[in-house]
C-alpha cells in the first residue's frame, strides 16, 4: 500500500507539472488585463517569458485535450502583449523626440545653428538619454529573435525608431547640404556632402547599436533612415551632373567618389558606413555616364571636327621658334613647351585618354580610346596634306611621322586592346530576292524554301574588326617609306636614272632588234653612248656628290627639327644611307665593267665606298 501510495503521488505530481502550463492561462490573463499592468512594470517581462514557455509547450503537445483552444487563447494574450510593447516603444521614442526638439527650442537654436556643430550633443546624446528606458525591452525582443512573432516585432521597432530619428535629423541634413550647394563647386560639394553624410551615418549607426546591439550588423535595418538622408545629396548632385561639361571636374568627381569615399572611408569604417554605399555607387554610375557622354562629345568636336588655324599649321616655323626659346641642353622631355609644338588634336587626344584611363571601366575606356586614336590619326593626316601645300612635301611627311610616333608612344602604356568589332545589318540581298519573286521564279508565300518572306526579309549580320593601333602602325610605316624614297630620290636620282637607262639598253641588246640601224646603235660600247659618256657620268657623279654635301645636310637638320630623339633619326636615316650606298655600288660596278681605269680615275673621279660611308656617318 505504501508503494502504491508513492506511485500515485508521483503520478499526481507529473500530472500537475503538465497541467501547470494550462492553469497559467488564467493567471497570465488576469495580469495582462489588469489596469496596473504596463511594459514598464517589473512583472511584465517575466510574465511574457512564462507566456512564451506555455505557447511552446502547448505547440509541442497537440495530443492533449483542448490544446488547440488553449493555444489560441495563449496567442491572443501574446498578441496583446506584443501590441503593448509596440505602443510603448513608439510612445518613448516620440517622447524622446519631443524632448530633443524642446531642448533645441529652449536653447534658441535654429536648425541652421544646430547643423553647425551641436548635432552630437543635442540630436544624439539627449535622444539616447531620453530613450534609455527602452534598452531592456529591446534587448529582450532581440534575444527571442528565433520566434517569428518577435522577428516581426523587432522589424516594426526598427521602423518606428528610424521614423522618429528621420523626423529629427531630416531638416538639419537637408539644410546643411543646401548650404554646401549654394557656395561650393561640384567637386567641393561632392567631397563636403559625402564627408558630412558619413559623419551623420556613423553617429546614427552608433546610436542604433546602443538600442539594437544584435541588429546593427544588418545594413537593411537602418535603411529607412539612411536612404532618405543620402537621397538629399543625390537629388542635389544629379541636376548639377546633368549640366556639367567640364571633363576635369567629372574626372575629379570619380576620383573623390571611387578613391577617397568608397575606396578609403567606406571600406575602412566598414559596417557603420555600409548603408551609404548604394547611394554613393548610384552617384558614381551617374558620373561615369555623364563622363562617357562628354568624352564622346569632346572626341567628336575637338578632335574629329577640329578646324586648324594658320598658327596650327605653321610648320616648320613653330618648331624653329620653340628651339630658339629653349637651350639645346634641354631635352624634349624636359622642355616645358614641347606640347605647344604638337598639333592640337594630338594633345587633346592624349590629355583626354590620360584622364579617362583611371576613371572609366576598361570596356568603356577601350571603346573611347579606339575611337579617339582613330579620329586623331585621321586628323593628323589631314593636317599633313595641308602642310604639304603650305610648306613642302618633306615638311608634311616629317610632321606626320613626328605626330604618329608620339601617338604610338603615348598610347603604349594603356593596357588595353585597340581592336573593336563593328556589327551591321546587310539588306543587299533583298533586292535580288524581290526581283526573282516578281519574275515568277520564286514564291512569296513558300515558307519551306529559302526565298520565303521570312528568309527574304531577314538581314545578314556583317562583322568587321577595326584595330586603331594596327591602322596607326600601317600609316606610320607607309609615311616613313614615302619619306625614305623621297630623300633617296632627292640625293641619288641622277644615278638611279642612269642605272635604269643602262639596264634598258642592255635588255634591248640582249633581246635583239628588228631595226638594223637601232641594232648598230645598241651594239656600240656603253661609254660611247651619248648618255653614258665619261663626261656625262662624271656630271652625274658630281650632281650626286653635291646633293650629299648640300641637300642631305638640310634634310638631316629638318629631321632634327621634327624628331628630337636621336635613335629615331638613326632608325629613319639608316635605309636612306643604305639606298645611297647601294646606288653608288651599282654605278661603280658598271664603271668597272664598261670604263677603263684611267677614265674612272681621271674623268669620272667617283668617291670611294669607304669615304662615302664616313661622309654619311658624320651627317648624323
Amino acid at each position: 500500500m505504501v508503494v502504491e501510495k508513492q506511485r500515485l503521488i508521483e503520478f499526481a505530481d507529473a500530472l500537475r507539472s503538465k497541467l501547470n502550463y494550462f492553469d497559467e492561462l488564467e493567471n497570465i490573463a488576469s495580469n495582462f488585463y489588469s489596469p496596473n499592468m504596463s511594459v514598464g512594470n517589473e512583472n511584465f517581462l517575466p510574465l511574457l517569458k512564462r507566456l512564451d514557455d506555455c505557447i511552446s509547450y502547448v505547440e509541442s503537445n497537440p495530443q492533449y485535450a483542448e490544446s488547440s483552444v488553449y493555444l489560441l487563447k495563449f496567442r491572443q494574450l501574446q498578441s496583446r502583449a506584443l501590441g503593448m510593447i509596440r505602443s510603448h516603444v513608439l510612445s518613448v521614442l516620440k517622447s524622446a523626440s519631443s524632448q530633443v526638439q524642446a531642448a533645441i527650442r529652449s536653447s534658441g537654436n535654429s536648425k541652421a545653428a544646430v547643423s553647425e556643430g551641436v548635432e552630437a550633443s543635442v540630436i544624439h546624446v539627449r535622444f539616447k538619454a531620453a530613450a534609455n528606458e527602452l534598452k531592456p525591452v529591446l534587448e529582450e525582443i532581440e534575444s527571442r529573435s528565433s520566434r517569428k512573432e518577435y522577428v516581426q516585432l523587432l522589424a516594426e521597432c526598427h521602423k518606428l525608431y528610424c521614423e522618429q530619428r528621420l523626423s529629427l535629423v531630416r531638416g538639419i541634413v537637408h539644410q546643411r547640404i543646401s548650404e554646401f550647394a549654394k557656395k561650393e563647386s561640384l567637386p567641393s560639394l561632392t567631397r563636403s556632402g559625402c564627408a558630412y553624410l558619413m559623419q551623420v551615418c556613423q553617429l546614427e549607426h552608433q546610436l542604433f547599436d546602443h538600442f539594437f546591439p544584435s541588429s546593427s550588423e544588418d545594413v537593411s535595418s537602418l535603411a529607412p533612415l539612411i536612404d532618405p538622408l543620402s537621397t538629399y545629396l543625390y537629388d542635389t548632385l544629379r541636376p548639377k551632373l546633368i549640366h556639367e561639361t567640364n571633363i576635369d571636374f567629372l574626372c575629379e568627381l570619380v576620383d573623390i567618389l571611387k578613391v577617397e569615399v568608397l575606396g578609403e572611408q567606406v571600406n575602412r569604417r566598414g559596417e557603420s558606413l555600409a548603408g551609404l554605399r548604394p547611394t554613393l555607387q548610384r552617384i558614381l554610375a551617374d558620373v561615369h555616364e555623364r563622363l562617357t557622354f562628354r568624352a564622346r562629345t569632346h572626341i567628336r568636336d575637338e578632335i574629329a571636327n577640329y578646324l586648324p588655324s594658320d598658327e596650327d599649321l605653321d610648320y616648320p616655323a613653330k618648331l624653329e621658334q620653340s628651339m630658339e626659346n629653349n637651350s639645346e641642353t634641354i631635352s624634349a622631355e624636359e622642355n616645358p613647351d614641347v606640347f605647344k609644338t604638337w598639333y592640337p588634336p594630338l594633345e587633346k587626344t592624349l590629355s583626354c585618354l590620360s584622364k579617362l584611363y583611371r576613371c572609366l571601366e576598361q570596356a568603356v575606356f577601350t571603346g573611347l580610346a579606339q575611337e579617339a586614336v582613330e579620329v586623331c590619326s585621321m586628323s593628323i593626316q589631314k593636317a599633313s596634306k595641308l602642310i604639304v601645300k603650305r610648306s613642302s612635301p618633306m615638311d608634311g611627311q616629317l610632321f606626320l611621322i613626328k605626330h604618329l610616333l608620339i601617338l604610338r608612344e603615348q598610347i603604349a602604356p594603356f593596357d588595353i586592346e585597340f581592336s573593336v568589332t563593328h556589327k551591321e545589318l546587310d539588306f543587299s540581298h533583298l533586292l535580288e530576292h524581290l526581283r526573282r519573286i516578281l519574275r515568277g521564279q520564286a514564291s512569296l508565300f513558300d515558307w519551306s524554301r529559302s526565298t520565303s518572306l521570312a528568309r527574304t526579309l531577314s538581314p545578314r549580320v556583317l562583322e568587321s574588326q577595326i584595330d586603331a593601333k594596327k591602322e596607326l602602325e600601317k600609316s606610320l610605316k607607309a609615311t616613313c617609306e614615302e619619306f625614305i624614297m623621297s630623300v633617296t630620290k632627292l640625293v641619288v636620282d641622277p644615278m638611279l636614272s642612269f642605272v635604269t637607262k643602262v639596264t634598258a639598253v642592255k635588255f634591248s641588246l640582249s633581246s635583239g632588234s628588228q631595226n638594223q640601224k637601232q641594232e648598230s646603235v645598241l651594239a656600240k660600247p656603253l661609254k660611247d653612248q651619248a648618255f653614258a659618256s665619261p663626261d656625262k657620268v662624271a656630271e652625274i657623279v658630281q650632281k650626286v656628290s653635291a646633293a650629299i654635301q648640300q641637300e642631305l645636310p638640310t634634310v638631316i637638320e629638318k629631321m632634327k627639327l621634327y624628331l628630337q630623339n636621336p635613335s629615331t633619326r638613326t632608325i629613319l636615316f639608316k635605309p636612306i644611307k643604305t639606298n645611297i650606298v647601294e646606288a653608288h655600288v651599282q654605278v661603280q660596278s658598271l664603271l668597272k665593267a664598261e670604263y677603263s681605269p684611267e677614265e674612272i680615275q681621271s674623268i669620272i673621279n667617283m668617291v670611294s665606298m669607304q669615304d662615302l660611308q664616313a661622309q654619311l656617318d658624320n651627317l648624323l
